[in-house]
């Protein structure tokens, strides 16, 4: 059940959780209802309102068919929390999308997801297979039980999919680092595009490589918000604003900003604090 105060993207629909799904000890989907969401592209982020507690931005993690489109929540912090504690049944307040999403190439891609950041990736997936892409997907995590939507890519069984997942203790797949996965990669077959969303200074090393082999690139970056308009400015990194100008970036874009990318982000103060 949705209950529309506006159909304007910058106004809340308020909807209904339908379905919650464990994806990882600390990660949770949340499935719901709202026609905008299961029109957006991938890589565009919600704002989500949980009464009572917080708004925060949050990637959409499958989006269609319309009506349904997902969220995939790791618990971090109080708002987070919130989500996990949540039931079908229970509301939300959802405005957007919002931002500038990934683009679809149809060639030779890879894709590179670290812990939650394969959440954004998801539908960018699902898109590219659609549109016969060659795609290897890299997916790295700490240990088996913490690889987002394993089970349901290792039922995607098409010659044009690669799966390739990494953990740093080895319980699955190779060991080592999804950076480093990358790196090989990259050495032996040449790639059309690269996409990338995880911890930063994954996506850095990745980007690095990239670089190095002359691939472009899109990475999908977070940082703080509160708007999620371009209002506010606390996602400043350079002279872009993340949830206006990103959250994804291409490699001319994240060449302009070199200089914050990797290193620093702003705190909710508006202080830079180092990247982690």
């Amino acid at each position: 059940m949705v209950y529309h105060i506006d159909i304007d993207n910058n106004s809340y629909r308020v909807t209904e959780i339908r379905q919650v799904i464990q994806e990882t000890p600390n990660i949770k989907t949340l499935y719901f209802n709202d026609e905008l969401s299961a029109k957006a592209s991938p890589g565009q982020f919600l704002m989500i309102w949980i009464p009572g507690v917080d708004e925060i931005p949050m990637s959409l993690s499958t989006i269609g068919p319309a009506p349904s489109a997902s969220i995939t929540v790791k618990k971090v912090g109080e708002a987070t929390e919130a989500l996990h504690n949540l039931n079908p049944g229970d509301m939300i307040g959802v405005r957007g999308p919002y931002g500038k999403g990934f683009t679809l190439h149809k060639g030779r891609v890879m894709i590179v997801a670290g812990g939650s950041g394969m959440s954004p990736l998801h539908p960018l997936l699902m898109r590219l297979l659609k549109i016969g892409s060659e795609v290897t997907l890299i997916l790295g995590a700490k240990s088996k039980e913490n690889l987002l939507f394993l089970d349901n890519l290792l039922e995607v069984s098409i010659d044009n999919f690669e799966f390739v997942p990494v953990t740093e203790d080895g319980s699955y797949g190779s060991k080592g680092l999804a950076s480093e996965a990358a790196g090989e990669r990259m050495e032996d077959a040449q790639f059309d595009m690269v996409y990338a969303c995880g911890p930063e200074m994954m996506m850095f090393e990745v980007y690095k490589l990239s670089r190095m082999h002359s691939i472009p690139i899109e990475i999908c970056l977070e940082r703080y918000m509160r708007c999620g308009m371009g209002i506010c400015g606390s996602c400043g990194i350079g002279k872009y604003r993340v949830c206006r100008d990103g959250p994804v970036f291409s490699t001319s874009e994240l060449v302009e900003i070199e200089d914050e990318f990797g290193k620093y982000r702003l705190s909710p103060s508006g202080r830079k604090v180092n990247v982690e």
